[in-house]
């Protein structure tokens, strides 16, 4: 069960109890535009998010062990990133 927001994540947009992953992409420091995927822990995909001018993205995901896959212009880079239940997890992925 996964949602996905376009656009620049809002900490205010967060509802409480509810499993988030967001984060940047970002190249040498700046903000980078592409798309994010989020993959299963079996490397399924699962959702796909346009980042926002600033790099930035969002999933509402179940609890569990998740890949991000950020793809943007010449480059690709994945992170794992354990998502718990009703919380909050961070990713900062440079290209």
């Amino acid at each position: 069960m996964c949602g996905a927001k376009a656009g620049g994540p809002d900490a205010s947009a967060i509802k409480p109890g509810e499993t988030t992953i967001q984060g940047q992409v970002t190249r040498d420091g700046e903000p980078v535009t592409g798309y994010v995927r989020l993959l299963d822990s079996t490397g399924e995909f699962t959702a796909e998010v346009p980042t926002s001018a600033t790099g930035q993205f969002r999933f509402y995901a179940a609890e569990g062990t998740w890949t991000v896959r950020a793809l943007v212009p010449g480059a690709t880079a994945d992170r794992t990133v354990v998502a718990q239940k009703g919380g909050l997890a961070e990713v900062a992925i440079a290209v």
